[in-house]
């Protein structure tokens, strides 16, 4: 067979050299070949370096215990008391492990009492509630393993773990309630944030009249909207669907004032016009010359939040004072 001998170095250096040679005579035969006086071609700016955007996190507060709590200072003092027997030999040293749990569970009972019903608790923060609660939970079940294991030993009385027991079953009522609190902050949260898209997309349609037909159809009937015509609606609805009318703006919001729009006197439902609610909705808005505005997303592209938007269409605040 045949076997391919290695190139010489002097084979790469000329070829490296014809290979210059080569484009240095493109070049020249290019600017010769320019006419004389015309410019020459213009050399583009390097791309400025692309500015990175930041990309800020809110930090979410972590839930912190109250220390002034009642039970943390009752705990916090059976620690010191129950410490002091046992250097005098009066407890067994093993009672110490149980008052510092007792004072760890104090304070997370402490979040629970100060956030339980907070209506200032984000979602993020419920979750921590959550967490707090299932802690508690498994420290009541070790505790209470343990104080049976004492009362194996004679250690302890069987009143104790009885008491044991009874707050372990008192930290599932307690974790039961916390998840509920939590999943009513989360439903509130998403409340809000389509609340925030309803009134953004009525904020727009002044500036989008090509969304009329496809994102919203618009009523005008006899351009007024009274209490009269809400309870008339809520009537039949409640008649035709043997449920309320699932409002989900009467009148003025926080949410619409933040966009600087006047809601006083109207109301948006969340019913979607696509479904059989929301077509006969429309139909006995019609009917009845009460006008509205009927949306089909919060924001074009996305369905969340469709509903329809009972009375004239809402006004800048700066127009109503």
């Amino acid at each position: 067979m045949w076997q391919n001998s290695p190139l010489s170095l002097s084979y790469y250096r000329n070829r490296v050299f014809y290979r210059f040679a080569a484009l240095a005579a493109v070049s020249a035969f290019t600017l010769l070949a320019r006419p004389a006086g015309s410019p020459a071609d213009p050399v583009s700016p390097p791309d400025p370096p692309k500015a990175e955007i930041p990309q800020t996190r809110v930090a979410i507060p972590q839930l912190q215990p109250d220390m002034d709590d009642p039970g943390v200072v009752r705990a916090q003092q059976d620690i010191e008391r129950i410490q002091t027997l046992i250097n005098q030999g009066a407890l067994p040293s093993i009672r110490i492990r149980k008052a510092q749990e007792d004072l760890e569970i104090a304070r997370d009972m402490s979040i629970l009492r100060l956030n339980i019903y907070s209506k200032d608790l984000l979602p993020e923060q419920a979750d921590q509630m959550v967490v707090v609660a299932q802690r508690i939970v498994l420290r009541r079940q070790r505790s209470l393993i343990e104080m049976q294991q004492l009362v194996s030993s004679g250690v302890i009385s069987r009143a104790e773990a009885e008491s044991a027991g009874a707050d372990f079953e008192r930290s599932q009522t307690e974790l039961h309630l916390a998840e509920t609190r939590a999943k009513l902050i989360q439903q509130i949260a998403e409340t809000l944030r389509i609340e925030r898209g309803i009134a953004s997309l009525e904020m727009q349609v002044e500036s989008h009249p090509d969304w009329a037909g496809k994102v919203y159809t618009r009523y005008d009937g006899r351009g007024i909207f009274t209490p009269a015509d809400l309870q008339k609606v809520s009537l039949a609805f409640a008649s035709r669907f043997a449920r309320t009318l699932p409002i989900s703006a009467d009148g003025e919001t926080a949410v619409h004032r933040s966009f600087g729009f006047d809601h006083r006197g109207r109301v948006d439902v969340a019913v979607s016009p696509d479904t059989p609610e929301g077509a006969w909705l429309m139909h006995f808005l019609e009917a009845n010359k009460i006008p509205y505005f009927a949306f089909r997303m919060a924001v074009p592209g996305k369905a969340t939040g469709a509903h329809i938007h009972l009375g004239p269409q809402s006004t800048r605040l700066a127009l109503s004072y």
